[in-house]
């Protein structure tokens, strides 16, 4: 399984499709299909019929997944940029960094 470079909770920019230039919030990650689901970007329509817990039914909108190739991650300064990743010197760890301005991605 591939190691990715966003993960979930991180605040993304989408640079490709139909939602192009729009951000939001993570919600989840597929690291086996290389998508995830970002809050408020490729809503999907989805029908639903009249169940016990929704007695009415009714078209219900919804995030959609989206491939990882389409997202950029947003840094600290709200930049959209590419992430590395190196071992930090103080506590000698793995962590990502922001290649446009070359800080730690908390």
């Amino acid at each position: 399984m591939a190691k990715l470079k966003i993960k979930k909770g991180d605040t993304v920019k989408v640079i490709a499709g139909n939602d192009k230039g729009k951000q939001g919030r993570i919600l989840s990650v597929d690291r086996e299909t290389f998508r995830a689901i970002v809050e408020g970007i490729n809503m999907a329509t989805k029908h639903t019929k009249p169940t016990a817990k929704n007695t009415k039914g009714g078209i219900i909108h919804q995030e959609a997944s989206i491939h990882v190739s389409n997202l950029m991650l947003i840094d600290a300064k709200g930049n959209a940029t590419r992430v590395g990743r190196r071992i930090d010197e103080a506590t000698n760890k793995l962590v990502r960094y922001s290649k446009k301005s070359d800080e730690a991605i908390k």
